[in-house]
């Protein structure tokens, strides 16, 4: 399918289909995002018209579960950005360790890896078996491979050299076994870990947490958007707790922005009122 088939009005009145029949709110996503995955979507699926396209979305819950998937799809990798979890090691978790009891959400959290990087890090800081992490996403599918730990051996010397510049006190294959191409993490680092589905454009806020991680999920919204989460976060967050985001993304020109101070040079602020 030709990218220019697909009108955006007529885009936007198949993602507001999509939210009234699934509760799968898209309308606010940045609009050349999702014309691009919609379009690598047509091609990999043979759908020559957006008439094709509509009709096994509207009529297709299977298919529309595999769209879903393919629309939320996020790079990420263990100790990405490792200056980064550097700067959480040795500045925002002596600060948590002030806490009887340290509640973690990392929203959006795609297949794990991040998940597991910051369970290491509690666990290095002895901080792990009174900490709680809820990882969370909109994707089922990718919150099942996050859950069963299992990740392609060939990552794995980028994510071990960016473990060491993050400050990791081990070597990261002492937590995991390797099975010819595969990796399994330790199942300890997931006991102290809950994975659940979670929709940041509707669902509501469901704890209080000293630290939020949300990185290069809000690039992909539009400002109106952003600015609804940003507020879900505030909420969700206890005075002094601290929210994390992706290089690209910030609380600037918010209407957060007084009420939270930058930690260093990274996209760390503190909630300070």
């Amino acid at each position: 399918m030709d990218t220019a088939v697909l009108r955006e009005h007529e885009l936007d009145s198949l993602f507001q289909e999509i939210a009234e029949k699934y509760g799968y709110d898209f309308t606010l996503y940045s609009k050349a995002s999702l014309k691009r995955r919609v379009h690598r979507i047509c091609l990999m699926d043979k759908l020559y018209s957006f008439a094709e396209l509509r009709y096994r979305l509207i009529h297709d819950p299977e298919y529309l579960q595999r769209f879903v998937e393919e629309i939320t799809v996020n790079v990420t990798e263990m100790y990405r950005d490792p200056i980064f979890y550097k700067t959480l090691r040795e500045e925002v978790l002596p600060q948590l360790a002030t806490y009887p009891f340290i509640r973690i959400w990392i929203a959006g959290c795609a297949t794990g890896e991040e998940v597991y990087s910051v369970a290491i890090m509690l666990q290095e800081a002895n901080l792990y078996d009174r900490s709680l992490i809820y990882a969370t996403d909109l994707n089922p599918s990718v919150l099942e491979k996050a859950r069963n730990g299992v990740f392609s051996i060939r990552h794995m010397k980028q994510y071990s050299e960016n473990y060491i510049i993050s400050g990791g006190k081990k070597e990261l294959s002492s937590y995991y076994m390797a099975n010819y191409d595969l990796i399994k993490f330790d199942d300890k680092l997931k006991e102290r870990v809950v994975f659940s589905t979670h929709n940041l454009v509707s669902d509501a806020s469901f704890n209080e947490f000293q630290l939020i991680i949300c990185r290069n999920v809000l690039i992909y919204f539009e400002r109106e958007l952003q600015h609804k989460v940003f507020n879900l976060f505030d909420s969700s967050l206890e005075k002094l707790g601290y929210l994390a985001l992706g290089s690209k993304e910030s609380i600037r020109f918010s209407n957060l922005e007084q009420t939270y101070k930058k930690i260093g040079v990274e996209k760390i602020w503190r909630k300070v009122q």
